[in-house]
Formats: C-alpha cells, structure tokens, sequence
C-alpha cells in the first residue's frame, strides 16, 4: 500500500508544480518588459543629396522593313540588307566607344481578304552603341542598306557607378551635418547613430532610363553623320535614420 501512495502523491506534486513554474515564467517576462527603459532622447532625420551629369552614353538603332511573295525572298533581302550594314559598323567598332550588335529580327505572312497568306514581310535591326558620340553617327550616315530608327542616351555602367557613389557620399555628409546641428541647437555635447538606411532615386524607372527620340528617315543616298545632342541624367540618393542624443 505504501509504495501507490508514494506514487500518487509523486504525481500529484508535479502536476502541483508545473502551473506555478509557468506562472512564474509569464510574470518574469511581462515583469521584464515592464521594466524595459523607453529609448529617450531619440531624433528621426533625413537628409538627401542629388548631382547631374552630361549623359554619355549614346544608343542608335536603324532598320529595314522588306516585303515579298515568299518567305525565302524576304529573309534574303533582310540577310542582304543586313550584312550589308554590318561592313560598314564593324570596320568602325571600337569596344565601349563604338559597339555593334543586331537587334529584332521578324518574318511573319501577310493575309488576304479570303485569311489566305498573299505575302511575306520581315523586319531586320542593327544598334550601334558606345560613348564616342562622333564615330556612331558618322558610321550611321555612311550605311544605306538601313534607315534611321531611335536614338537613346544614357550613362555608361562607368559613370553611373561613379555618380551613385558620389551622391551616396554628399547625402551621407549632409545627414551628419544634420546631425550635428540637431544635437546642438537641442543643448547636446553630440549624438550617437542607432540606425540609418539609404534609398535612391534611381531604383526602379526613373533617372537612367535612355531618352528615346524619333527619327526621320534619312535621305536615300545621304552619308552625312547624323545629328545628335546628349542630355543630362539625374540621381537623387536619400539618407534617413535615428540618432541618439547625448
């Protein structure tokens, strides 16, 4: 009889016990909590810096259009016409002052009253790109095979790396002169930095996003160079964060 007993009572005290330590658990945390300081003296700011530079990088497609009875004729003409134009590009290429690639290619028929197929048409692109604004147009002027499409510009991955870098700086700069002027206009010695985080303007859609401009069609035996003029890109980089005075 005496060892049932012993158990039961062995069990009754754990059961006893478990409800007490939790208790005593939830109350040292909320305790805790309670006692936790509010951060005091805490300042939220923000400062932003922009720069603008000359774009220089400069983008030009030009195209053909092409029609005929069957697809092979019209992929020859294309073939022809594109060839052609890449002579006269790659003699001038020049990495990262002027590079040469081919763009869109299509061929798809053409339907007649009856949805029966009356023709073929395609369309082939060359681009020719790079920062040496002078070579891209000259060579553009001497290809008569293609007519002028777009003309883009830009920044390089060189200049838009260098001007990210120096906004990020300049906006960095003013956010601790903010700073300090803050703590001190307030009766503080000076501030500590709790946390900070750094947007940019150019995230997304907006500030090196190629201008595009149409262009008329040159004159069929014109090789002058063709007449460009870049713009300016702009970046804007914002710094925020908090500090704390002291």
């Amino acid at each position: 009889m005496t060892l049932p007993l012993q158990r039961l009572f062995s069990r009754f005290a754990v059961h006893s016990f478990l409800p007490a330590v939790l208790a005593f658990g939830v109350a040292g945390v909320a305790q805790a909590q309670a006692v936790a300081p509010e951060p005091v003296n805490v300042v939220h700011i923000a400062a932003s810096g922009f720069l603008e530079v000359p774009q220089d990088w400069l983008s030009m497609s030009l195209s053909t259009t092409k029609e005929g009875p069957d697809a092979g004729t019209v992929q020859n003409q294309l073939k022809v016409a594109l060839e052609s134009a890449l002579v006269i590009a790659r003699a001038a290429a020049q990495p990262r002052q002027l590079e040469v690639r081919t763009g869109q290619f299509s061929l798809y028929p053409r339907y007649g009253s009856n949805s029966k197929i009356i023709g073929w048409q395609g369309r082939t692109e060359l681009v020719l790109e790079g920062r040496d604004f002078a070579a891209i147009s000259t060579t553009a002027g001497k290809i008569q095979s293609l007519s002028m499409g777009n003309v883009g510009f830009s920044l390089s991955r060189e200049a838009q790396q260098k001007l990210e870098s120096d906004v990020q700086a300049l906006a960095i700069e003013r956010f601790k002169m903010r700073a300090g002027e803050v703590s001190k206009s307030l009766g503080f010695a000076g501030y500590s930095l709790r946390e900070l985080s750094i947007s940019s303007a150019d995230q997304g859609a907006a500030p090196f996003r190629p201008r595009v401009m149409a262009m008329e069609a040159k004159a069929a035996m014109s090789d002058a160079p063709v007449p460009v003029e870049a713009g300016q890109s702009t970046v804007n980089v914002t710094v925020s964060g908090s500090i704390q005075l002291r």
